[in-house]
């Protein structure tokens, strides 16, 4: 362009003026990118027929009901407050745990002391339209459990302190330093099994308390993305129920999404009402289950008396 330009400022022709060039058209702003889906690994296909199969099996059983419980699953109050005991005062893993091998062992009433802000966050290998239903699913879950436990709860990415990970088998396995940083008192065990977590581990929550306290100041919920529809949202009501400070599962519990027998996938009545327990302002965050056990015993007299069961 410099020569040319050169060449016809030297000739002697007459040449009508030019126009100045028209300046270059200005590039309209790219949209911003979206969420970036990864293909899954193979091991995560695998996964996800492994758990698709497992789903048809206990439907076939008549298990992972969604009803909530009816006439065939009877309680009274004394089982109700016995249940209470069982799951709300007892852990299911110890704190250090690996996951592997439930260890119930006694513990204080544990429970959220102000307002929660539950995220919801996804692995790079999920389906957009997966995420959308799952974040609709935790949305509406949450707000269920903020009604049963009077405890307020939204959702929101701003200082989350419950934070609803869906993650794909090959998302799990990069997330040990992010989880670290979540919570930094995690134990390695906890970590490396987070990491590796066992195939008939199918979802897993893990709350955090201030050094000798007993409410929750953080919760971290992982559930598998490989799972089909009913397992997600069996997980979905299961971890952030536990995160509650539901700790525990019991064999006696029935009708109970708290037992691993799987009869139930969907929270129940008698699990709302453990909830409504658990947040009772006759119990009090600390208090041992020989202190909270008779206080139960006279909860649950009062919600069946008034037909809540």
């Amino acid at each position: 362009m410099l020569a040319l330009a050169a060449g016809l400022m030297g000739c002697d022709l007459l040449m009508p003026p030019v126009s100045p060039p028209a300046p270059p058209p200005v590039a309209e702003p790219e949209p911003p990118a979206g969420p970036i889906v990864t293909p899954p690994s193979q091991a995560s296909r695998d996964l996800a027929t492994y758990y698709g199969r497992l789903q048809n099996d206990l439907l076939v059983q008549g298990l992972l009901r969604g009803d909530g419980g009816g006439p065939d699953t009877p309680f009274t109050d004394t089982q109700l407050a016995r249940n209470f005991v069982r799951i709300a005062l007892f852990n299911e893993y110890r704190d250090d745990s690996d996951f592997r091998r439930p260890q119930a062992t006694v513990s204080k009433l544990r429970r959220w002391a102000g307002p929660i802000r539950m995220s919801v966050e996804f692995g790079d290998t999920v389906p957009l339209a997966q995420r959308d239903a799952d974040l609709a699913s935790v949305s509406a879950y949450a707000a269920r459990l903020s009604r049963a436990t009077g405890v307020p709860i939204r959702v929101t990415d701003r200082n989350p302190n419950f934070r609803v990970l869906f993650l794909g088998e090959d998302d799990r396995q990069a997330y040990g330093p992010r989880l670290r940083a979540l919570i930094p008192n995690i134990s390695e065990a906890t970590v490396r099994t987070f990491v590796n977590l066992p195939r008939e581990q199918l979802c897993v929550v893990i709350g955090t308390f201030a050094p000798g306290q007993s409410t929750y100041t953080k919760a971290v919920a992982m559930i598998r993305a490989e799972h089909p529809n009913l397992m997600r949202s069996a997980c979905i009501h299961e971890e952030l129920a536990q995160g509650m400070g539901l700790a525990n599962d019991s064999p006696g519990a029935r009708p109970s999404i708290f037992n691993d027998d799987e009869e139930f996938a969907l929270l129940t009545t008698h699990d709302e009402l453990l909830l409504r327990m658990l947040y009772d302002p006759r119990l009090e965050a600390g208090m041992d289950p020989a202190t909270a056990a008779p206080i139960a015993r006279m909860i649950a007299r009062e919600y069946l008396a008034a037909g809540q069961s």
